[in-house]
């Protein structure tokens, strides 16, 4: 058998849950302004990764716009092959065999050395004013916009930590990884 509860005790017990469930004044008045300041925090955090986001991105287009148009916007332009026949550093080069109208021929032009191997004939634009050549078709269209590519990765990173929103960063980290591994797989 159990026995009784003294009264004492039920009286005590009751006296802490009021005690609990009532506010006093002051913590009242700090609630709200604690509330605010958290408010403006987490505000000007989200302002921060967001603006970070934003120039990461900005970048990587940026970067990926110094050869993009000559490759994607062929029309009117030089356009022909190259047969890489000598690679050093960086660049490669070869004799230029043109396939547009009014494209002349040369007999050393440059062109990356990350998108072509030597001995191999590559379809490519002319930048204009220049002796350099770009790979054209899929494959160079791919390998300029690389640096957008790893601008969403990067970008990925700072939505999924900074910003907290985890299915944006996936699929800025997984079409920032697709754009990378077909550019790695078309060359």
């Amino acid at each position: 058998m159990i026995p009784a509860m003294p009264a004492a005790a039920a009286t005590a017990r009751s006296r802490s849950r009021q005690a609990r469930t009532t506010r006093k004044p002051g913590r009242a008045n700090r609630k709200p302004a604690r509330t605010a300041s958290f408010a403006a925090l987490r505000f000007g955090r989200v302002a921060m990764m967001g603006a970070v986001t934003v120039l990461i991105l900005i970048a990587g287009v940026w970067a990926s716009w110094s050869t993009a148009p000559y490759v994607m916007l062929t029309k009117g332009r030089e356009r022909g092959t190259v047969e890489v026949t000598r690679c050093a550093h960086d660049t490669c080069s070869g004799p230029y065999t043109p396939l547009s109208p009014g494209s002349t021929a040369r007999d050393r032009v440059e062109i990356g050395s990350a998108v072509v191997r030597k001995g191999r004939t590559y379809s490519v634009v002319v930048k204009p004013g220049t002796d350099e050549v770009l790979r054209s078709g899929p494959a160079g269209i791919l390998y300029a916009w690389v640096p957008l590519g790893g601008a969403l990765l990067l970008a990925s990173v700072v939505v999924a930590g900074g910003l907290r929103l985890t299915r944006v960063a996936w699929a800025l980290g997984g079409s920032g990884f697709a754009l990378l591994t077909a550019a790695f797989l078309a060359l």
